[in-house]
């Protein structure tokens, strides 16, 4: 399951046989025939960017992760929240004493 997918290997076209020389005379030789040269093989250029292969582990602990980022990111934003609200109330609290304590300093 973890092992890596190989692709198969380029196979170049093979060079193509010489003719076979059917004068069998003795008293001429026969003349050298030329090898056609093969044309290279085309050559595919890379990928800019390599591809990715997902098997079912590889999916299963990238959704894990995934997962496990939301759950770290809510609980960051809710605790910033309940930080935030309990500030809030803390100074309308304090500014309710501080309101209180001064209508009662202007009743006396």
């Amino acid at each position: 399951m973890f092992t890596p997918k190989y692709p198969p290997p380029d196979t170049a076209p093979a060079a193509p046989a010489p003719a076979p020389v059917t004068d069998t005379s003795a008293t001429t030789t026969p003349a050298p025939v030329p090898v056609p040269a093969s044309a290279p093989a085309p050559v595919v250029p890379a990928p800019a960017w390599p591809t990715v292969q997902l098997t079912p582990g590889s999916a299963l602990a990238l959704a894990a992760g995934g997962g496990a980022v939301v759950l770290v990111v809510g609980a960051v934003l809710v605790s910033m929240l309940l930080a935030v609200a309990i500030t809030g109330m803390s100074v309308a609290v304090c500014a309710l004493v501080v309101r209180s304590l001064i209508s009662q300093e202007r009743k006396r």
